[in-house]
């Protein structure tokens, strides 16, 4: 049976004119896949070389200009600037007639929620969060990685379908997100993953100091099934020598790193802490073990050497 040829999304008619002020890795990603729905760039800001090219390759045919431009040309603005830069942003193109009432105003920081652009929603403009949980790339596969991404989204809530039907759009899955518990929502997807790439190049480091070739191809099967273990179970999932209360391993491995790799103590001493206060919090470890490994961690090894601080 012969498959209807399917439409160029070029072909069909343009919703929404999307502009992008920020063309970090998140940015061209998100209007691209707004594009695959139907809607149409017309605009991005860009000022690094690095961000030209990733407009160039994601973007391309858009033209870059300056923000006060791209909000004149847009219907739906995406303001994908760190988060410490968003609020002056929003000021500046309010305070300078940039914004227009009835427009789309979308920020992608995981920080804020609407709040933030209270200066444009005085100036009429429509405020939307939208926070893709997802590290970018800045290259294409990005748009391809937002298929089922969830999306934490804040937005008053006469715009609650609207800011919904945009992730729909993109290939997410809207969760909603109280104003006041942005801060707190970010901060969790921080400890998880941000801190995940410390601790995984961490390890790759030190098992090449041991002298494995191939430090990526041990840790994928192992990460990937605790991981998955984690998730699925939570702390019923802690294993190692923490959850077991082999204080003496641990003591040799904190010795060690005080070796080879001293810049790596304090963070294995405090998720260390943090795996054993859990672990006897959820019945994993004995009490009559936890005594002497807490010991270990308080003096950094078998508590001859002092405080590890």
């Amino acid at each position: 049976m012969n498959t209807p040829p399917q439409p160029d999304p070029k072909d069909r008619p343009a919703r929404l004119t999307v502009g992008v002020v920020g063309a970090g890795r998140v940015g061209p990603a998100l209007a691209a896949s707004l594009q695959l729905a139907g809607h149409r760039p017309v605009a991005v800001s860009a000022v690094s070389d690095a961000s030209r090219r990733r407009a160039a390759e994601l973007l391309p045919d858009v033209p870059v200009m300056p923000p006060a431009e791209v909000l004149e040309r847009s219907g739906l603005v995406l303001l994908t600037v760190p988060d410490d830069a968003l609020p002056d942003l929003v000021a500046g193109l309010a305070d300078t007639g940039s914004v227009r009432p009835g427009q789309l105003l979308v920020h992608t920081s995981g920080r804020y929620g609407t709040r933030v652009l209270d200066p444009a929603l005085r100036a009429g403009a429509l405020p939307l969060a939208l926070h893709p949980a997802m590290t970018f790339t800045g290259t294409p596969v990005d748009v391809q990685r937002l298929a089922g991404c969830s999306f934490g989204v804040t937005a008053p809530e006469e715009l609650r379908l609207a800011a919904e039907a945009l992730v729909i759009e993109m290939g997410g899955e809207p969760e909603w997100i109280a104003e006041e518990n942005r801060a707190l929502y970010h901060a969790a997807l921080a400890l998880g993953a941000n801190h995940l790439v410390t601790l995984v190049a961490q390890s790759m480091d030190l098992l090449r100091a041991a002298g494995v070739a191939a430090p990526d191809r041990m840790l994928g099967p192992l990460l990937g099934a605790a991981l998955d273990n984690a998730l699925r179970s939570g702390d019923a999932a802690l294993t190692g020598p923490v959850a077991r209360g082999d204080a003496g391993t641990v003591a040799a491995h904190v010795a060690e790193l005080r070796r080879h790799a001293p810049q790596a103590v304090a963070g294995y001493l405090a998720m260390a802490r943090a795996t054993a206060d859990r672990a006897l919090a959820h019945g994993l470890l004995k009490p009559e073990l936890a005594e002497d490994l807490l010991g270990v961690l308080a003096h950094g090894t078998d508590g001859t050497e002092g405080d590890a601080r």
